[in-house]
């Protein structure tokens, strides 16, 4: 069940698209990892999904509903950006304040829950201001858990944070995600750290999709290949498939053969020669969670 979808979900600034005809598919259960780069659209798009901007086209549904059906809303729980946090009062009572506003019934329970949810003590008196940055987060998707939400967007949640807070809500994430079946949308830029958590990405430049892939399709795309080069790339291509019986290869755009099953890189060349067919470049690359991204982002850039 798609617990997201957008169709050509757009946001315009001052004739600027922040948002470009964006389609985007988050499956229940999901931890689905927004990337790009600063400015590449990734918090306007959680705004429009949540409901603090208004599409200027397109359009988003979330639990099969328009964002603006209040029950769709009431499913929802966001923290985007920095959370909205009294400075001066503890955590315990930013919450029931929250709770409050919100019109929920048993708040006191809530907050209870929400503490005990996010790992923050329940007697805690201190102020806010005292708060470590971790302790503010983590009171921040507490925030956005009031009401039970089935769907948490976190916007850079791990922003800032030393390596003891990242953990720390790497394993909150993961808790809410598996304790009370959330599905999480977590926008990011810390790829390490998305790529220990998420099941689904999806890869944003320019406020347009570059793509999306599941974690099981990505750890395929970034395990070592061959690469090569030739004169005649397409007969290169089908003699390599006929010789060596392969059966995980690309053809990339600019004519480079990849391939990803084990092959002795001395026999292709000869195969090669032996046919006529001159070998521009033949070696071994390998590539992890970054290069790939990386890569992806480059070259929308240069759509």
């Amino acid at each position: 069940m798609a617990v997201i979808q957008t169709v050509g979900l757009s946001k315009r600034y001052k004739g600027i698209w922040a948002v470009d005809h964006l389609d985007l598919q988050v499956e229940e259960g999901d931890i689905y990892g927004f990337i790009g780069q600063n400015g590449a659209g990734k918090s306007t798009t959680l705004k429009l999904l949540c409901g603090l901007a208004r599409p200027t086209q397109g359009e988003a549904r979330v639990f099969g509903r328009p964002i603006s059906d209040p029950v769709a809303r009431r499913r929802v729980g966001a923290l985007i950006e920095q959370p909205g946090l009294y400075p001066d009062l503890s955590g315990r009572e930013n919450l029931r304040l929250y709770a409050m506003l919100l019109g929920l019934d048993r708040p006191a329970q809530q907050v209870d829950s929400v503490l005990e949810a996010v790992g923050l003590p329940a007697g805690e008196k201190k102020p806010v201001k005292h708060y470590s940055m971790g302790m503010k987060q983590r009171l921040g998707v507490g925030l956005a858990l009031l009401g039970s939400p089935d769907l948490l967007l976190l916007d850079e949640p791990i922003n800032g944070l030393d390596p003891e807070g990242i953990r720390e809500m790497r394993e909150l994430l993961l808790g809410l995600n598996r304790e009370r079946s959330l599905t999480i949308l977590i926008s990011s830029h810390i790829l390490g750290e998305l790529s220990k958590i998420a099941t689904r990405y999806g890869i944003i430049q320019h406020g347009r999709m570059v793509e999306q892939i599941t974690a099981e399709e990505l750890e395929q795309k970034c395990a070592d290949y061959l690469y090569l080069k030739a004169s005649q790339p397409q007969k290169a291509a089908a003699l390599l498939e006929r010789e060596f019986r392969l059966s995980r290869w690309e053809m990339r755009p600019e004519g480079e053969i990849r391939i990803y099953q084990a092959v002795d890189a001395r026999a292709v060349g000869q195969a090669l020669a032996q046919a006529g067919i001159a070998v521009e470049a033949l070696g071994l690359h390998r590539q992890d969670l970054e290069g790939y991204f990386l890569e992806r982002m480059e070259g929308a850039g240069h759509v």
